[in-house]
């Protein structure tokens, strides 16, 4: 069995992790022109199944130093005002596992053969019942199986199920990191809480690494090459859906929000790395009508894009990644048909994907009253 595998995200890597592992042939193709051309080294909270689906993918040998680069996650989802009061709760406390978005990706990129700058510019199902991509940069591709993993604009979706399209919130947010210092220490009880200014919402998260990544690669895995990075705080700033950004960078897009705030949530932002801050739009991709049985499929938000105020897109794309191995694993080794392998996975993915969607977006409105749900 051969699979070609689109997009380059957290779900894809970790499908071709987890079939490289059981010896199925699996190339990725990226449309980005190299692995590294846009950050991607957000804080990411994974839930018990998102955790266990990605160590599941990954060789065992490789979980050790997993085990090393993530922390325990544990928050009371406060609801505090921009002098860091206590004026509510968001409701029971969250935990998990925490990791890093860049370094996981650069674990799960290690031994793959990723093809960058390869755009999908469509796909056709063969006489044989194997499916052909082709690409704007790079010859064309066949395998036994078509994944595609490449996120809300997804291509590989525009061919295989066009009336699925993306759906924006209105709602846009900041996203940015900053080196967690000693100066940070009195924001420690707002992390995993939200801080409610006029018409937006600030949230913080901490990273600390057990050890930091590039020397538990050096002491566990020396084949793996992780990112040389330290502890920070990923913060976000939720901006009202009616609101103007003007000609304002992002940086200032958010202090321009935050007069009177508490001095240090300011600096917090003011020491943010400009290059690693972006504004970003709040948009859905809903499960629709099921496509008929072939050999494409869609993963992660390419078919159940969320919002982030539910925590659960990474943690599906990776429930995704999983479960297509296993059944795709079943269909090497003889004990179902590969269509009939897709079929169940795509059975159970849209309902649980749907389900991620749905929920997602019932918890927007408590950071974004102005959201459009329907």
């Amino acid at each position: 069995m051969r699979v070609s595998v689109v997009g380059a995200g957290l779900g894809g890597l970790a499908l071709a992790q987890g079939l490289r592992g059981a010896g199925i042939e699996t190339d990725v193709f990226e449309r980005d022109p190299g692995i590294v051309a846009r950050f991607q080294g957000y804080r990411l909270v994974l839930n018990p199944t998102g955790f266990r689906a990605v160590r599941d993918c990954l060789p065992t040998r490789w979980h050790p130093l997993l085990d090393e680069i993530v922390m325990d996650a544990s928050a009371e989802q406060l609801i505090l005002d921009p002098k860091l009061n206590e004026i509510g709760r968001l409701g029971a406390g969250r935990t998990g596992i925490v990791v890093d978005r860049q370094v996981l990706r650069h674990l799960l990129l290690t031994g793959l053969t990723v093809h960058t700058d390869a755009a999908l510019t469509g796909y056709d199902v063969l006489a044989d019942g194997t499916v052909q991509a082709r690409f704007a940069h790079r010859d064309p591709a066949t395998a036994d199986l078509l994944v595609g993993a490449d996120g809300v604009t997804s291509a590989v979706r525009g061919v295989l199920s066009p009336r699925t399209t993306p759906t924006d919130t209105g709602v846009r947010f900041v996203i940015g990191r900053t080196p967690l210092t000693d100066e940070f220490a009195g924001l420690s009880k707002a992390y995993g809480s939200k801080i409610a200014g006029d018409g937006v919402s600030l949230l913080l998260g901490a990273m600390r690494f057990r050890t930091p990544p590039k020397q538990a690669a050096e002491r566990l895995a020396p084949e793996v090459m992780l990112p040389d990075i330290g502890d920070y705080v990923r913060w976000a700033m939720i901006l009202p859906s009616n609101g103007s950004l003007e000609e304002l960078t992002a940086q200032d897009a958010v202090l321009s929000r935050m007069d009177g705030w508490h001095p240090e949530l300011r600096a917090l932002i003011e020491q943010a790395d400009p290059d690693n801050t972006a504004l970003l739009s709040i948009r859905v991709v809903k499960p629709g009508e099921r496509w008929a049985s072939g050999p494409v499929t869609l993963l992660g938000d390419a078919i159940h894009a969320t919002s982030p105020t539910g925590g659960n897109g990474a943690n599906t794309a990776l429930r995704d990644a999983d479960l297509l191995r296993r059944r795709l694993i079943d269909a090497d080794e003889g004990r179902r048909d590969l269509l009939g392998a897709v079929g169940d996975y795509e059975r159970q993915m849209f309902e649980y994907g749907a389900e991620a969607v749905r929920s997602s977006l019932e918890k927007l409105p408590a950071f974004a009253p102005g959201a459009k749900l329907s």
